[in-house]
């Protein structure tokens, strides 16, 4: 796609999502445009990592674990995975629901090899886990914290660009909301933290989750929680399994 025509694409993304912030779809678009280099430095480093052989030549991908229900809710009551089970159940969504929209966001024919497929696809399929290991819900302060932490993991500029609307249009609606310091928060928490995209999930979901967020270096977003703590409009499903 020519500059001139990606720019218009872009645009075109802005305008919608801020029309429809649920058409996730823009999403994919903004940061498959903007994405540069990060998506091949991220590849490159994830294949240095030490989990990086087992999980492109596993039996089964990530996506798999995450749609067996019944696997998951035979593992501990107090394990990252039994949290994830809570939280899809209580926010009435599922492992796959970002597929389609990853699908309708991707305007770019590209060659990836079978690895750099397993890769990305095992990013967009972990986003969920990363709302629980957090403890980010999927309120709108909570999504937009978690761009932060992302932004801070994989440098996709396509993240700024959506956070700094977000930023705008939720302190523009609820100017109380310290949206400021809980992103602050957010770009901090994704900096102190492990390099999640080589995350060993299919072990961290059988252990407990404070171990999780133990190993994984992920501290506790105060802020964001005292904010929400306060408005019981902000208090979703999601944020409650994650605690």
């Amino acid at each position: 796609m020519s500059k001139p025509g990606k720019i218009r694409r872009i645009v075109g993304a802005v305008k919608a999502l801020i029309e429809d912030k649920e058409d996730t779809s823009q999403v994919f678009i903004i940061l498959e445009a903007l994405k540069g280099k990060s998506g091949e430095r991220s590849f490159k480093r994830f294949m240095k990592s030490a989990h990086a052989d087992e999980i492109v030549n596993a039996e089964k991908p990530l996506m798999a674990y995450l749609k067996d229900r019944d696997w998951l809710a035979a593992l501990p009551e107090n394990s990252l995975g039994r949290a994830y089970l809570r939280f899809t159940e209580l926010e009435q969504i599922t492992a796959d629901g970002l597929v389609e929209a990853s699908d309708e966001g991707r305007f770019e024919e590209r060659e990836l090899t079978p690895q750099q497929v397993i890769y990305h696809e095992r990013q967009r399929d972990a986003h969920d886990l990363w709302h629980v290991t957090t403890g980010y819900g999927r309120d709108p302060l909570g999504e937009l914290a978690l761009l932060a932490v992302t932004w801070r993991q994989v440098g996709n500029f396509g993240f700024l660009l959506i956070i700094g609307i977000g930023y705008r249009l939720i302190g523009k609606a609820e100017p109380e909301l310290e949206v400021g310091k809980t992103l602050m928060e957010g770009f901090r928490v994704g900096k102190q933290a492990a390099w999640l995209p080589a995350a060993d999930w299919e072990t961290l979901l059988t252990l407990p989750l404070e171990d999780v967020r133990k190993t994984l270096n992920i501290t506790t977003p105060q802020a964001y929680h005292d904010t929400v703590s306060k408005y019981a409009e902000l208090q979703t499903a999601g944020y409650v399994a994650a605690e």
